[in-house]
C-alpha cells in the first residue's frame, strides 16, 4: 500500500504543480508577456518529476504516469497486481490535484485560460494530436526504461534525466495538445472541466498507451528485458 500511496501523492504533485503553472502562470490570463510561457510550464512539469523522483523513487519507483507503468509492466519489471494498483492510485492522485486547482480557481481572483490545465486540441487536428502524444510518450517512456535500467541505467541521475526529457517534450508539444504523455494527468483535469476536454479524453489515454507499448518493445529489443512475475 505504501507504493500505491506514494504514486497517488506523486501524481497529485505533478498535476498540481505542472497544470497549476499553466492555469495561474502560463499565460497570466492570456497575456504571454506577463506569464512564464511555454518554457516555464515545461520546467514546472519537469521539475515536479525530478522532485518526486528523489522523494518517492525509493518507495515506488516514481512512475506517476500510467503510460510509464504500462511500459514497465510490458517490459516484465512489475507484477500485474502492482501495475493495476499503480494506475488506479495515479488517477486518484490526478483527480485530487485537479480538484485542488479547481477549488483555487473557484475561490480566488487568479486564473488562466483553463480551470485545471486540461488537454485539448483544435477540431480537425485529431491525427496530429494522436501522432504527437504517441511519439512523445514513446520517447519519454524509452528514457524512463533506459535511465532506470539496473545494468545500463543512469543510477542516481535517472530522476534528472527523466525530468529534463519531460521538459524537452513539453517545449515541443505544448502548442499541439498542451502535452499530456500521461493519461492520469489528462483524466483528472478533464473530469473537472468537462466539455471539449472530456470529449477528447480518449485520445490522451489511447495515444500515450500506444507510445508506451512501442517503447517497451523497442527497449526489450535494444536493452533486453526480464521475465515478468506472475
Amino acid at each position: 500500500m505504501r507504493k500505491y500511496l506514494a504514486e497517488m501523492i506523486g501524481t497529485m504533485v505533478l498535476v498540481l504543480m505542472g497544470c497549476g503553472s499553466a492555469v495561474f502562470a502560463g499565460n497570466a490570463a492570456g497575456e504571454v508577456s506577463a506569464g512564464v510561457g511555454t518554457l516555464g510550464v515545461a520546467l514546472a512539469f519537469g521539475l515536479s518529476v525530478v522532485a518526486m523522483a528523489y522523494t518517492i523513487g525509493n518507495i515506488s519507483g516514481c512512475h506517476i504516469n500510467p503510460a510509464i507503468t504500462l511500459g514497465v509492466w510490458l517490459s516484465g519489471k512489475m507484477t500485474n497486481r502492482d501495475a493495476i494498483g499503480y494506475m488506479i492510485f495515479q488517477i486518484i492522485g490526478a483527480i485530487i490535484g485537479s480538484l485542488v486547482l479547481l477549488l483555487l480557481v473557484s475561490t480566488g481572483g487568479h486564473s488562466g485560460p483553463t480551470m485545471t490545465g486540461a488537454n485539448t486540441f483544435d477540431p480537425g487536428e485529431t491525427a496530429q494530436a494522436f501522432i504527437a502524444e504517441a511519439v512523445f510518450t514513446f520517447i519519454f517512456v524509452l528514457v524512463v526504461l533506459g535511465s532506470t535500467d539496473e545494468k545500463r541505467g543512469a543510477g542516481n541521475f535517472a530522476g534528472l534525466a527523466i525530468g529534463l526529457s519531460l521538459v524537452l517534450i513539453h517545449i515541443v508539444c505544448i502548442p499541439i495538445t498542451g502535452t499530456s504523455v500521461n493519461p492520469a494527468r489528462s483524466i483528472g483535469p478533464a473530469l473537472m472541466e468537462g466539455g471539449q476536454a472530456l470529449a477528447q479524453l480518449w485520445l490522451f489515454i489511447v495515444a500515450p498507451f500506444v507510445g508506451a507499448a512501442f517503447s517497451s518493445l523497442v527497449w526489450r529489443t535494444i536493452g533486453g528485458g526480464k521475465t515478468k512475475d506472475k
